[in-house]
């Protein structure tokens, strides 16, 4: 069994799959628009030597719908369109394609997709019960098949399938958590549309878009970055205007209280504990709740994290979907207005030199960071051991010390720590004394309030290099680029 990221390695185990010669079931999730049934109807469908039955399960439709579709497609794929009399219930239903899979051909293998199968699991349809007992009496006794479970609720498959209690428990072969496209996979993708910007461009529009296959297919070519935001956000029929509420609604039954917790996480920077959530919202404080905000880091919108030598117990949040904090600062403020007309082209443009969007594009360039940590790692040639993570010191009321912020910190097991000040900036960087003053300040801090022994090194993570001089030379151990961030 293995969970993977890149779209090289999915690639490389559909292909492992496909030449099987043992029954295979492959949980698939991951965010809407992530791209998981193109990825597999690109490797499976139209292919000669292979049966692929493929079905989607539709948003709150009754169980009677769900399984009117199931049978229509049955009739199509198995039996060249003939319309087979629908089943009652999902036991039935299955029976009917496994006398179907009984009679294709025995040189062809059969690829069984359900796609979206959470929606298929309406309220007392024994759906869950049934693809259990099926799975482990017939299907999983046949070489030929291989069932793909997919969904973008990605609690629901871990909570249901991955960590079933029942006859599906272990029965999982391989497993595929398929992520968005990072930043040298962004780049990959949008030249083989005929994209080409550099990467200065691409990191603008990957702190919008966040690598999601489906936003980033719309980009029209010969358009810069500002140019590109401008048509996916601010005219009236944009495709990034009514996407937030569309897909919260489309992966959470408890969508607004979803929404209610991110708008309340997106408002803390460094972060907000799981008690502070509790407490300003109206989220439930049982497991209930605990659950809900285990949903919403599945899906990837938020991250949990421990703050380094935190004297508190308790876990904090923080936003790291990039389209999520794009749209709370810079859409959903005039989303009425564009409901009604488009912004002039090269409105981004304008907004990008106000005071607002420096602190955002710093923001959302951390969250970048965050998902580039392999990349980070590799350019400050660290162990693949050191632990990343953060830190963040605040005095108590009253107290005249200055509080001090590390963005992110590698604990490593050579006795030493690398503390990072990640920095956006559209030219290099120039560090100033006042500036090295204050990263000495955070480093004496550190080290006072966490009261480590280890060694202490300082890097500098800039999205556009930093320049060299005396005083860079004095505390910068390290530097990492944005060229780096693109290494795959």
């Amino acid at each position: 069994m293995s969970t993977t990221k890149t779209r090289t390695e999915v690639s490389n185990l559909l292909d492992q799959i496909a030449e099987s010669k043992r029954p295979e079931l492959l949980t698939l999730f991951g965010r809407r628009r992530v791209g998981k049934t193109f990825t597999i109807r690109n490797r499976f469908e139209d292919k000669k030597d292979i049966i692929f039955f493929d079905v989607t399960g539709s948003k709150d439709a009754p169980m009677s719908e769900q399984i009117s579709n199931f049978t229509n497609r049955l009739g199509e794929i198995f039996y060249n369109g003939v319309q087979l009399v629908q089943a009652k219930n999902w036991n039935g239903t299955f029976k009917l394609l496994t006398e179907a899979i009984t009679k294709s051909a025995a040189n062809k293998k059969i690829v069984l997709f359900f796609d979206e199968f959470p929606w298929m699991a309406t309220k007392n349809s024994r759906l869950l019960q049934n693809l259990d007992y099926y799975w482990n009496q017939y299907w999983s006794k046949d070489k030929r098949i291989k069932l793909i479970i997919c969904g973008s609720s990605a609690s629901w498959i871990i909570n249901n399938i991955i960590n079933n209690k029942g006859g599906l428990h272990n029965r999982m072969t391989r497993q595929i958590h398929l992520e968005p496209f990072n930043l040298a996979q962004t780049k990959t993708f949008l030249r083989n549309l005929g994209v080409r910007l550099n990467n200065q461009q691409l990191l603008q529009l990957y702190m919008v878009t966040g690598g999601i296959p489906y936003y980033l297919v719309n980009i029209e070519r010969g358009k810069s970055a500002a140019q590109i935001i401008d048509q996916l956000a601010f005219k009236t029929n944009s495709i990034l205007l009514n996407e937030f509420n569309i897909l919260f609604a489309s992966l959470f039954d408890h969508h607004e209280i979803c929404i209610e917790i991110i708008r309340l996480i997106a408002q803390h920077r460094y972060g907000i504990s799981k008690e502070e959530i509790f407490g300003k919202t109206s989220i439930d404080k049982g497991k209930k709740g605990i659950k809900i905000l285990q949903s919403l880091e599945d899906t990837g919108f938020i991250m949990s994290f421990k703050p380094h030598f935190h004297t508190k117990k308790g876990i904090y949040y923080r936003v790291i979907d990039e389209y999520t904090m794009f749209y709370l600062n810079w859409i959903e403020p005039i989303k009425n207005t564009l409901l009604t007309h488009s912004f002039e082209d090269g409105y981004w443009q304008i907004q990008q030199k106000l005071p607002g969007w420096q602190s955002w594009s710093g923001y959302a360039f951390e969250a970048v960071c965050y998902k580039h940590i392999r990349q980070i790692r590799k350019a400050l040639k660290l162990s693949p051991a050191a632990i990343p993570n953060s830190w963040r010191y605040v005095p108590k009321q009253y107290n005249k010390e200055r509080g001090a912020q590390i963005d992110l910190l590698f604990d490593r097991q050579d006795n030493s720590i690398t503390l990072c000040e990640i920095k956006y900036n559209d030219k290099p960087f120039v560090l100033t004394k006042d500036y090295v003053d204050i990263l000495k300040h955070k480093m004496t801090t550190f080290k006072q309030q966490t009261r480590t022994k280890k060694q202490l090194f300082m890097a500098f993570i800039a999205a556009n290099d930093i320049k060299n001089n005396y005083y860079s030379d004095d505390i910068i151990d390290g530097v990492v680029t944005l060229d780096s961030l693109f290494e795959e």
